[in-house]
C-alpha cells in the first residue's frame, strides 16, 4: 500500500495530516492489531483531508455514522499538539498562536480514540483514520476550546469492538472521565 501510495509510514516524530502512521484496531477476528492508515478522509466537498471528528455528532453525521456504529480504533502517540487560537471580539478565531505539546499526567502514551472507513485511493482501497475531539476541559480550555478524546490504556479493547447496532446506546466513556483523561 505505501509504496504504491508514495507515502512511507511514519512511526515517530511529528504525524501531520495525510501521514500513514500506525493504527490500533480490529483484526478478523476481533482483537487489536496494529494497522498503517493514513491520517484524514476525504469529502467532495474540499482538499484538504478531514483529519478530526466532533464526538458529540458521529453518530449522526453521515460522513461519521457507519464508522462510528463500525469502524472505531486508537491512535497510540507519545503526545498531541495543539495550537493556541485567540478569539476576535465578535467570537470568532482571528489569529493562531503558540504550538504546545500536551500530554496526559503521568502518562508517556497518550491514546486517542478515532474513528476508520477505507477509501478508494489510486485503485486501491486504503484505511484512512479521524480522530474523535470533545470540549476542551481544565487548563486546555486556554489553548484550544476543542480536545481529542483520550482513551485509558485498559478501555482500548471496549472501544474499537462497537457491536455494529445503530440501535444500541455505545458508553462514549467506558469508565468515565476525569480530567480528560478516561478513568476508572
Amino acid at each position: 500500500m505505501m509504496r504504491h501510495l508514495g507515502k512511507p509510514l511514519t512511526m515517530s516524530g511529528e504525524m501531520r495530516p495525510t501521514d500513514v502512521t500506525a493504527v490500533l484496531a480490529p483484526n478478523k477476528e476481533g482483537r487489536v492489531a496494529v494497522f498503517p492508515m493514513i491520517w484524514g478522509f476525504s469529502h467532495e466537498a474540499t482538499d484538504a483531508p478531514i483529519v478530526n471528528c466532533r464526538l458529540e455528532t458521529a453518530s449522526q453525521k453521515e460522513m461519521w455514522k457507519d464508522s462510528w456504529f463500525r469502524r472505531r480504533c486508537v491512535i497510540p502517540c507519545s503526545w498531541y499538539f495543539e495550537w493556541e487560537h485567540f478569539r476576535s471580539p465578535d467570537g470568532k478565531r482571528s489569529k493562531v498562536g503558540d504550538k504546545y505539546l500536551i500530554q496526559p499526567k503521568d502518562s508517556h502514551t497518550t491514546m486517542l480514540a478515532g474513528l476508520y472507513r477505507f477509501e478508494e485511493r489510486n485503485g486501491l482501497q486504503v484505511p484512512v483514520f479521524s480522530v474523535l475531539t470533545r470540549d476542551a476541559i481544565g487548563e486546555l480550555r486556554g489553548i484550544h476550546d476543542r480536545m481529542p478524546m483520550i482513551l485509558q490504556r485498559k478501555d482500548i479493547g471496549e472501544w474499537i469492538k462497537p457491536n455494529g447496532s445503530k440501535g444500541k446506546k455505545f458508553r462514549v466513556f467506558p469508565s468515565g472521565v476525569k480530567n480528560g483523561i478516561m478513568e476508572s
